[in-house]
């Protein structure tokens, strides 16, 4: 184990240890949460110590939420009490054994299973100014001390608790379908654009290729890929935007009745100062790529996912436009493509 995550609460009474931070989808289950709370019991008066598993979905600033324009739900969560000794006993694993050695004898090892059906975490790129927790879904492991694990009445203090945020992330299968194609024609251009694959990792330049035909009376002047990034909050208030994540003009020129075969290569990156950007659940102080595509398995309610995330690039062409006039002779002819966009899986994680 290269690193252990670490949080004491500010009592200094628990203390929460987790041999990492993000946990793998991998369709048919997801990694098993395994962690330590070190509980001191000596100044609990009475109380109990507890470790919690949410999954929550924020949406709005934090110092809005006083009137109303903060939204936060737990999609999921469980609790079990670890002090005094209860129920929860789960088999002692490798993690366990390597996290006890750092916790000593007040440890106390602890097992949470995520369901398959809860959403990946999705964090939205906050703003300079935004403070708190950012919007989106996220996963956080909680210790805390409490007379009860969920009483409405009792209030749990801030110097209680201890809390690791975790990320649930997916992989890209191993094998990926042919990729999409599309074709357009307007005044009397006609254009086809493809994929050679369905899926593209995160990084990975996308090879679009691009055939054209110029029946038309006006040269084609350039050629415009830009790729949008869809997010739909389906929790909250069906809110559904479009963010550019590239945008990139290749100076390729077509005569009237000439054609086009060639292929444009583009690469989107996160841009860390676009506001709203959705990412794959990013942690604090680590750098994190653009969220990936929302899978939806058969039977999922969207609901439940929070936010759905999707990804269209465009081509267009456009001709004419020279002159005194400019744009307002010009013709764009524009073709759309949908995008898949994933995490490779790591080497350790294929059979």
């Amino acid at each position: 184990m290269a690193k252990v995550f670490k949080k004491t609460s500010g009592n200094g009474q628990l203390t929460l240890y987790l041999g990492k931070r993000d946990y793998i989808d991998h369709v048919e289950n997801v990694d098993t949460v395994e962690g330590v709370l070190k509980v001191d019991p000596s100044g609990l008066d009475g109380k109990k110590a507890w470790i919690q598993l949410a999954c929550a979905f924020r949406y709005g600033r934090d110092d809005l939420d006083v009137i109303g324009l903060s939204f936060r739900k737990d999609i999921w969560f469980q609790q079990v009490q670890l002090y005094p000794p209860a129920d929860h006993k789960p088999s002692k694993t490798a993690m366990h054994e390597a996290l006890l050695t750092k916790a000593g004898e007040q440890g106390v090892p602890f097992t949470f299973n995520i369901p398959t059906n809860l959403p990946c975490s999705v964090t939205l790129q906050p703003g300079e100014e935004d403070k708190g927790k950012a919007c989106g879904v996220d996963f956080e492991v909680k210790g805390y001390v409490a007379n009860a694990a969920d009483d409405p009445d009792e209030t749990v203090e801030k110097k209680d608790t201890c809390r690791l945020v975790i990320r649930k992330i997916q992989f890209a299968p191993d094998k990926t379908g042919a990729g999409p194609t599309q074709e357009t024609s307007k005044n009397s251009i006609s254009v086809t654009a493809s994929l050679d694959k369905e899926i593209y990792y995160h990084g990975e330049a996308i090879p679009i290729k691009v055939k054209a035909k110029n029946d038309g009376g006006k040269p084609v002047k350039k050629v415009k890929v830009t790729i949008d990034q869809t997010t739909d909050v389906v929790l909250y208030s069906a809110d559904k935007y479009t963010k550019n994540v590239l945008s990139e003009e290749f100076s390729e020129s077509l005569d009237s009745g000439g054609s086009l075969d060639k292929t444009f290569s583009v690469t989107p990156v996160v841009n860390k100062s676009k506001q709203g950007l959705a990412l794959d659940g990013r942690l604090k102080d680590e750098d994190t790529n653009l969220a990936s595509t929302t899978v939806l398995r058969p039977g999922m309610e969207k609901e439940v996912l929070g936010i759905l995330v999707t990804y269209k690039i465009k081509v267009t062409l456009t001709a004419g436009g020279g002159g005194l006039l400019g744009g307002l002779t010009s013709t764009d002819v524009t073709v759309e493509l949908p995008v898949t966009l994933m995490n490779p899986k790591p080497a350790a994680h294929k059979v």
